[in-house]
Formats: structure tokens, C-alpha cells, sequence
């Protein structure tokens, strides 16, 4: 699937970048097919399953770059002993060039669906593509990556669960930081502390917001972790959370703290089953208090939940 949000942080940060992603797997390969990376002239960010695979294609697109070769090109690769690689099975892979210019010039086509050809002798779209993109244009799930008659067609999609941080403090920076790089989630953090968010790498998404005000604007579905540096805040949006749906909620915080919380939340007319949707304490307490023992241990809990699907055609309205 064709992040673009990941390709325009690439951009920004980067004039030009090669975009590799698998269009056909065949046996037993390291990632599926639409697994895709970005690769710069000394860096990258992704991973199509690393190893001589990833080496390889790495090279090929640096020599993109260096030549200024601007046509995409399509390579084979059979994961056996040429690659000193045991997968057996074989990938085939296609490499863009990626400048500004380009991104901002792309629109999808069929409700989210980025189709184009990427061999000098594609010719027309075959007909049993363009219908196959008709047929998943507006279906409630991407339409998977199809590379037929020397075009690929992509799903512009964003399978990703909102988290809201509440707190940037030490605890809430440990988790923006695991949590972001995850694929499936979008991590905002919450803190009217304009400082402590100023703390946070730039590709994280965050908000001056009063919390309390954040909460209600999340959508439905999303995660909340509760981390702020009141007592009385951290209650507040507790309390504010239980009038509204969501997927996960957590409080940080000992039992002591948390057996308060529930009282005072029953105080405020929350019945018990409703206050035990939010979980306290986070994390695994196996794992230490530490702030990135904590962040891992609910990332954890956090990648076990189902995310929601919705498709990301707005982006161009």
C-alpha cells in the first residue's frame, strides 16, 4: 500500500528518493507483496526483509540516484543461493524515483487507487485492470497490490489506529517514541506544555490543545494513554473517555492510585463495568518501570488490537 505520508517526510527532508515495493511474491519470501521502503542517497527508512535482498535493491536504487535515471524499473530476484539466501521462493520488485514535483502532481484514481505504469512498453491499462480497480474502488478494505501488463496498481490506505498521549512528559516521550515507528498506529501527543512537546522529533504528530479538549475531538476507535502531570487532569479525562467510545484506554499509575480513581469515578455516576474499561496499571510490570520498559510493554498491548480501515482518498479532496 502507497503510504504518503511516510513518502512526504521522506520528501521534505530529501529531494529526490527511490521508492522500492514488492508487486509479486512467490514461495517463501521474507515480506508479502505491497511491502514497500523509501531509500535516499545515505539512508533509507523501511524494510522489505533486509538480508542480500535488501542489499541489493538498496544498491540498485542508489544507482537510480546517481545517475539521475528517472523511468522505474523492474527487477526479479530468486531468494536461493546466487542471493546466499534459503527463503527458496522469489520476489519481484519495483523501483520509482520520487521528487516533489511528483508528489504533488499525483492524484489517485478509483476511490484511493494509484495506478501507473512502470515498463517502457506497458501500452494501455489492460482492460481486466481497470476493472478490477473498478470493482474495489469504495470496498471497505485495499485493493491489494496488482502489477499486471506493466502496471502497478497501489492502495492509497491508511491502516492505522490513532493513539493520543496525554502528557508529554518522560513516560509520554518513551512512548511516542516506540509507538510511532509501528505501522499500524498514529501517534498524537497531548500537552499544553508547548516545551515538552518541543522535545519531540518533528515527524511526531502533536498538539497545545488543553487534553481535555483532544479527547473529545479523537474518533471513535482510537487508543488513549492517560499521563499527564495532575492527578486532577488525569481524572478529568478518565471521566471523559467513559462518556464516549473507544478501543483501548490507560491510566499510568499504581493500584493505590487507580482503586482512588475508581471510587471517584463512581462518585461521578460511572458504573463499575464502564470504569473497567480502562486499564491501570499499563504496560507489563514484569518488564520494570523504566519509561521505555513501560513504552514496550504497551506497545505490546497495543499491536493486539485490530485497527480499523478506512481509505485515504480525502487526502486529495
Amino acid at each position: 500500500m502507497l503510504d504518503l505520508e511516510a513518502l512526504s517526510w521522506a520528501l521534505e527532508a530529501h529531494p529526490v528518493v527511490v521508492r522500492v515495493v514488492l508487486v509479486d511474491v512467490r514461495g517463501s519470501t521474507p515480506r508479502g507483496a505491497g511491502t514497500a521502503m523509501l531509500i535516499w542517497d545515505d539512508g533509507a527508512s523501511g524494510t522489505i526483509g533486509g538480508g542480500r535482498l535488501e542489499w541489493e535493491v538498496t544498491t540498485a536504487a542508489r544507482d537510480m540516484l546517481a545517475i539521475g535515471a528517472t523511468e522505474p524499473a523492474l527487477r526479479t530476484f530468486a531468494l536461493g543461493p546466487a542471493l546466499n539466501q534459503c527463503c527458496g521462493g522469489a520476489v519481484t520488485v519495483v523501483l520509482e524515483r520520487w521528487d516533489a514535483a511528483r508528489f504533488r502532481e499525483m492524484s489517485p484514481d478509483y476511490s484511493g487507487i494509484h495506478v501507473r505504469p512502470v515498463t517502457a512498453n506497458a501500452g494501455d491499462m489492460p482492460p481486466i485492470l481497470r476493472r478490477k480497480c473498478e470493482a474495489w474502488a469504495g470496498r471497505d478494505a485495499p485493493l491489494p497490490t496488482t502489477l499486471q501488463g506493466g502496471w502497478l496498481a497501489e492502495a492509497i490506505w491508511r491502516n492505522r489506529r490513532p493513539v493520543y498521549i496525554y502528557g508529554a512528559g518522560h513516560v509520554g516521550h518513551a512512548l511516542a517514541r516506540v509507538l510511532h515507528p509501528m505501522p499500524d498506529l498514529e501517534v498524537i501527543v497531548s500537552d499544553a506544555r508547548v516545551t515538552e512537546l518541543a522535545k519531540l522529533p518533528d515527524q511526531i504528530s502533536v498538539t497545545a490543545s488543553p487534553p481535555a479538549q483532544a479527547v473529545m475531538q479523537a474518533p471513535d476507535g482510537a487508543a488513549h494513554l492517560i499521563m499527564t502531570h495532575d492527578h486532577d487532569l488525569d481524572l478529568a479525562l478518565c471521566h471523559g473517555l467513559l462518556g464516549r467510545s473507544f478501543a483501548y484506554a490507560g491510566l499510568i499509575g499504581s493500584a493505590t492510585k487507580w482503586a482512588r480513581f475508581r471510587s471517584r469515578l463512581a462518585a461521578l455516576g460511572h458504573a463499575d463495568a464502564d470504569i473497567s474499561r480502562i486499564t491501570c496499571p499499563i504496560g507489563d510490570p514484569a518488564l520494570g518501570k523504566h519509561p521505555q520498559a513501560i513504552a514496550v510493554g504497551v506497545a505490546a498491548q497495543l499491536l493486539k488490537i485490530k485497527a480499523p480501515k478506512r481509505a485515504m482518498g480525502d487526502e486529495f479532496a
